[in-house]
């Protein structure tokens, strides 16, 4: 079955707003990367959609590349439920418990906290883990899931150990004392104290639905499931399609992340994570017809996203776009008139 191509080819300045420019470095590490397809706008939708909420304060005119905050992985806990305390940290459950010690050891204040080293730790409404005192979390871009972790000091710390902490230090670390490093860096081997980790083979859907946090994604967060569920059934997909807690942005709803599956052959955003944001219902048919069938980044939609080691796809799109339109970054000299 063949599907229309989006041919729309108009220019979109909020792509090509730079939030810092690259640095040399940065340069050499993308210019060898895998060219990535893109489409300038979401195509119309050719079915009928959910309609878009009224009222919402969205914000339409900043530029949406750049506005995801760089992470290395995201863990994404499974609560079972819609909606959670408006600081997550504050949730009584037993999600709520793993996420505090979690928190306890890598994120500020923790033995183990490295501000190089960011992990986006996120509340989501996917089936909870049915063995109380446990907790079932999923890992990005590393397309883990591991079921049913104790909810025990022991395990938080094989947890974050194993899956979280960093392979190799920040340069900036190379003053510490081997015992000070040592706190800091993986340990690949406890993982063996916890339950398997299983490949995520399907694709993840995670929208912010926050409602606690704030009404735009409150509102638009349960209609966009609905209407990706839908849509992915459809289209025969296999996905896994969820609400999450807060993850930045709030204005630029609906704010989704897509994690395309490596096990996905012939898509080229196959294990890569895409975030999209000011996605309205109308929106959904297009996404899963460029991203998830064409594997194609959809430019007016697009914040950011992350490659399987933690890399930024937006500055990697950002340069190959400066490229195909023959920008080089290079120095431009213009002609002295004459006289």
């Amino acid at each position: 079955m063949s599907f229309p191509l989006c041919t729309s080819r108009r220019f979109l300045p909020s792509l090509f707003h730079y939030s810092r420019p690259f640095s040399a470095s940065a340069l050499r590490r993308t210019s060898h990367s895998p060219s990535i397809p893109h489409v300038p706008s979401c195509p119309s939708p050719t079915c009928a959609c959910a309609r878009m909420p009224p009222d919402l304060d969205i914000d339409r005119k900043s530029p949406l590349l750049h506005t995801m905050a760089p992470y290395t992985e995201q863990v994404v806990i499974c609560t079972g439920k819609d909606d959670w305390s408006s600081r997550i940290e504050d949730e009584q459950s037993d999600s709520g418990d793993f996420l505090r010690g979690i928190k306890g050891i890598i994120g500020r204040g923790g033995q183990a906290f490295d501000p190089f080293n960011n992990i986006l730790t996120t509340l989501s409404s996917l089936p909870a883990s049915p063995i109380p005192p446990t907790t079932s979390a999923l890992l990005f871009p590393s397309f883990l899931r591991i079921s049913s972790i104790p909810n025990t000091p022991p395990s938080y710390n094989a947890f974050a150990s194993a899956y979280l902490k960093a392979r190799h230090l920040h340069p900036a670390h190379s003053a510490l004392s081997p015992a000070q490093r040592k706190p800091l860096l993986r340990d690949d081997s406890l993982a063996k104290d916890l339950p398997p980790a299983i490949p995520i083979e399907n694709l993840t859907v995670l929208i912010c639905g926050h409602a606690a946090r704030d009404k735009r994604c409150g509102t638009l967060g349960p209609i966009l499931r609905s209407q990706f569920e839908k849509e992915l059934d459809r289209r025969g997909v296999d996905a896994q399609v969820g609400l999450i807690s807060h993850i930045g942005g709030h204005k630029y709803a609906g704010n989704v992340i897509l994690y395309v599956p490596p096990s996905l052959t012939g898509n080229a955003l196959a294990g890569l994570g895409i975030w999209y944001g000011r996605v309205e219902p109308a929106s959904v048919e297009g996404i899963v017809e460029e991203t998830v069938k064409r594997g194609r980044v959809i430019e007016e939609l697009f914040r950011g996203g992350i490659t399987r080691d933690g890399g930024s796809l937006g500055r990697i799109l950002e340069e190959q776009i400066r490229i195909e339109k023959g920008e080089d970054g290079g120095l431009r000299l213009r002609p002295r008139a004459r006289a």
